[in-house]
């Protein structure tokens, strides 16, 4: 059905073209996957007469405000989660820093900026602090660091492994823009305030493979393979065997099945989302969050197309939010915000009552700054090492 541009047919995308398309290409998925996040492609389909093909209405559509377990969230009509709630947020710690960050970043500033801040949260239609929104596994960071008092290196450990903190990860990504290894890394650390085991191994491959897709000439095929040099452990098995059944699809609809077939030895969560198994989100070396190899898989199907990419995701169902959010990031770093459909993002901003692109313009000029700095530090040390080594 699509596929990936070649050299001679893909044209030069600049660096804030990649970080918008990241940013607002992420913010589409969230939104279109929030209204059917938890259910089963079947369910997805009843409801809606078919696949979902764009902005949807929530999943009930006359009582969202009392229906369980949705309520009292607004999920639909092109509202924003928390996924992208805690990804403009992890931009605002940038923007103060200006420089590459780590777990004590998190500390510093994301957890004040989560309880003291009141800011538009468009799934309540009002006014919040952060927290008042965001789930109890990115509760767990308040808790931990602001009341516990943790070492934010070690504050995730305990929480629930899930990809809470894989989610958010697409500016760390945008600021080690071409730089994969880097990204890799600081996103581990960052991650570390938040997750543990699988969960924290997710946010640093997402994160690499942002910036993957920054690279001239990436592509989804160079971006999973990337991603497959720095994963580790399950997450590394479970791309694997994920992408090489999405290999033999280039149509979502006949790969949703398989593609939750091949996932399911390393997901602990078990047949039904809404009921997870007594096992679900512990740590393990054997295991991976759901919605990363997903993500990739779609990426692979869709073939660098963005409504075929982030459709699949929304219409796997499960955590389909994060899902597509993860997708529609890669999508948009690797071919900038013109391969995002406008009249998704321009109605999303509308709903949501936020500005998609703002972020977006102050995470580039960090991105270039963050460069700077950093080849003032390689240089710093070629010196050094030079004198050192008598070269």
């Amino acid at each position: 059905m699509t596929t990936e541009p070649t050299e001679t047919t893909k044209p030069a995308v600049s660096l804030a073209d990649r970080t918008t398309g990241a940013l607002v290409g992420a913010a589409v998925g969230d939104a279109l996957g929030g209204p059917v996040e938890g259910w089963t492609p079947e369910a997805i389909a009843e409801r809606h007469g078919g696949r979902v093909r764009g902005i949807v209405e929530p999943f009930y559509k006359e009582d969202w405000k009392t229906a369980r377990p949705i309520a009292p969230y607004h999920k639909g009509d092109g509202h924003v989660t928390d996924d992208t709630l805690m990804t403009h947020a992890l931009i605002r710690v940038y923007e103060k820093v200006r420089d590459h960050l780590d777990a004590y970043s998190v500390a510093d500033h994301l957890v004040p900026d989560l309880i003291t801040t009141p800011r538009w949260i468009p799934e309540l239609e009002a006014e919040a602090l952060p927290l008042q929104r965001i789930f109890l596994a990115e509760k767990w960071i308040v808790a931990r660091i602001h009341y516990g008092h943790i070492d934010p290196r070690e504050a995730g450990v305990g929480n629930i492994v899930n990809c809470g903190a894989a989610m958010y990860m697409a500016p760390v990504g945008a600021v080690n823009a071409g730089n994969p290894l880097k990204a890799y890394h600081e996103a581990l650390d960052v991650a570390g305030a938040h997750q543990s085991s699988y969960g924290r191994e997710a946010a640093g491959v997402f994160a690499a493979a942002v910036a993957a897709a920054y690279k001239p000439g990436a592509t989804p095929t160079t971006v999973i393979d990337e991603a497959l040099s720095l994963a580790k452990d399950g997450t590394k098995e479970a791309i694997e065997a994920v992408c090489e059944v999405a290999g033999g699809h280039t149509d979502f609809e006949t790969a949703l099945k398989p593609l939750r077939e091949a996932i399911a030895p390393y997901d602990t969560v078990g047949p039904d989302y809404r009921k997870p198994s007594l096992g679900a989100r512990r740590p393990s070396r054997l295991h991976a969050i759901e919605e990363l190899p997903i993500a990739l898989g779609m990426l692979l199907i869709g073939g660098g197309d963005f409504r075929h990419t982030v459709l699949g995701s929304v219409n796997y169902g499960r955590d389909c939010d994060s899902i597509a959010t993860m997708s529609g990031a890669i999508v948009g770093a690797l071919y900038g915000e013109g391969a995002v459909p406008k009249e998704w993002s321009a109605e999303i901003a509308r709903a949501s009552k936020l500005d998609l692109h703002a972020p977006a313009a102050s995470l580039t000029r960090v991105t270039r700054e963050v460069h700077a700095r950093d080849l003032e530090r390689r240089r710093a040390h070629e010196a050094a090492f030079a004198a050192i080594a008598g070269s």
